[in-house]
């Protein structure tokens, strides 16, 4: 073995990521003056130049397929989907059967039956599909990438320039930071591996309980169509101890229904990735906890490694700008989630006997969250399981009792004319404050157009503004008949 650290270091590097970029990112290390010694105390590998020729081939492996498979983008969605499959699969992923496929497109048909008499919307264009739980992740994977990716470009490019800050400091040079061009790739693509792994985490204990393709309330397919999880169906059905049967239909309504509001409002969708992408671009990240996490890690160890990315490292500071981002994605979820129940008992009532208790079964488990959720909350702030879906649902039923089915559904036809946050908040009011709102729109209109036409305020104050002191008519003429004061006398 060399007695040059740096040599190793190189050929490690080379091992993973080619000898031109190998060579960039040790001259790199050269010129700024870093002690090798000191990098690699840093980074947990000890003294590599004590390392055994095992020890060194094992840790190029590990590095290996760590960073291998990048791609272009700023998260690693190769070993993200990788880890997402082996995390899925952890407690078993049974094929579904010919007979559970037809179970599942028999209760998805029968949903859209039920559902026909509940809402004016459409069935959901598409096939009706039984999934493995791999299949959710494999089906699901492109939306999830469009949902994080840009809060994964803005964690990935801070966490990277807290790597390249913790070894910039590691240097006296100051022309260490003009050398830092080819550490900078290294350093985005360790960031990149690091937030891939942890959604891919996510994404594998999501797919290890999720029942349908909309389960976490978002359209999590590209095309049109409905799915569930025979297997995560089966066993929510057990842990509620309820009926096989009755649970597969309460559960094929609830997809069915919001593949219809997903495919009849095509706004949805894009407004929806619009306040995720709101909320990216103002992600500021605690650099200082970042650098304290990364100096802790040991690449030589996994469980350490693990504990990293679930330690919450790449947390993002909440701005003003956020909060609002996030409230008008909670909002929009809410709504969805909202009109999802109340479509659904209604479709639900006259078939299932057990619909309400299962309906309330929903919405513990959707308060109560999971692992996954926790996950994506404390990686990217995002809160799958949204608040206030009691008071979306209230309104919902407001407006169906009180407007009809096809006038509550009328709100969805524009996103100006869906309920607010404010709104939502006070869902008794809601007709209300909107009639109110409509009745000063309308006066506004109506004096715009006075203004416009040089009419405004003259129906009502002309011949007061044309009046003398009595109201009486100040603007006679000197032929006015009624204007005798020259004929009396003393005139």
């Amino acid at each position: 073995m060399s007695e040059d650290p740096f040599e190793e270091i190189e050929q490690m590097l080379a091992a993973m990521f080619g000898p031109q970029m190998a060579a960039d990112a040790v001259g790199a290390l050269r010129a700024s003056g870093v002690d090798p010694n000191q990098l690699a105390q840093m980074s947990g590998m000890g003294d590599l130049s004590k390392l055994t020729p095992a020890q060194l081939g094992g840790l190029q492996a590990q590095m290996q397929q760590l960073f291998t498979g990048a791609g272009t983008g700023a998260v690693n969605w190769n070993m993200g989907q990788d880890l997402a499959l082996r995390t899925v699969r952890s407690d078993g992923d049974p094929v579904v059967t010919a007979a559970e496929a037809e179970q599942t497109r028999s209760a998805l048909a029968v949903a859209d039956l039920w559902l026909d008499a509940a809402t004016d919307f459409m069935p959901a264009p598409g096939p009706r599909e039984a999934w493995s739980r791999s299949q959710w992740v494999e089906r699901t994977l492109p939306v999830w990438k469009d949902v994080c990716a840009p809060v994964a470009d803005a964690a990935t490019s801070a966490l990277a320039d807290a790597l390249e800050h913790q070894i910039g400091r590691l240097s006296d040079s100051d022309a260490a930071a003009a050398q830092m061009g080819a550490l900078g790739k290294l350093m985005r693509s360790m960031a990149g591996t690091a937030f891939g792994l942890q959604l891919g985490q996510a994404i594998g204990e999501l797919g290890r309980e999720a029942v349908a393709a909309t389960d976490v309330g978002l359209p999590l397919t590209r095309e049109p169509g409905t799915a569930l999880v025979p297997t995560n169906v089966a066993a929510f059905a057990a842990e509620l101890e309820a009926d096989a049967e009755q649970v597969r239909l309460f559960l094929a309504v609830r997809e069915a229904a919001a593949a219809r509001l997903y495919a009849h409002v095509p706004w949805l969708r894009s407004q929806l990735l619009a306040a995720v992408e709101a909320y990216a671009r103002g992600i500021v990240i605690d650099v200082d906890a970042v650098e304290q996490a990364v100096a802790q890690v040991d690449p030589n160890d996994p469980e350490a490694i693990r504990a990293a990315l679930e330690s919450g490292m790449f947390a993002p500071q909440e701005t003003d700008a956020q909060k609002e981002a996030l409230e008008n994605l909670e909002t929009l979820l809410a709504l969805v989630e909202g009109w999802v129940e109340v479509v659904s008992a209604r479709a639900l009532a006259p078939h299932l006997p057990l619909a309400v208790a299962l309906r309330e079964m929903v919405r513990r488990r959707r308060v109560q969250g999971g692992p996954a959720e926790q996950v994506f909350s404390r990686l990217i702030g995002l809160e799958f399981r949204p608040r206030r879906v009691r008071e979306a649902a209230r309104l919902w039923e407001k407006l169906g009792a009180e407007l009809g089915d096809a006038e509550r559904d009328a709100f969805w036809r524009h996103p100006d004319v869906v309920p607010t946050a404010a709104e939502l908040a006070h869902p008794d009011d809601f007709l209300t404050m909107r009639r109110a709102a409509q009745e000063m729109d309308a006066q506004m209109d109506a004096d715009l157009a006075s203004l416009l036409d040089g009419t405004l305020g003259y129906a009502d104050g002309a011949k007061d503004a044309d009046a003398g002191p009595g109201g009486q008519d100040t603007d006679r003429s000197d032929d006015d008949p009624g204007d005798d004061s020259a004929d009396e006398p003393g005139a």
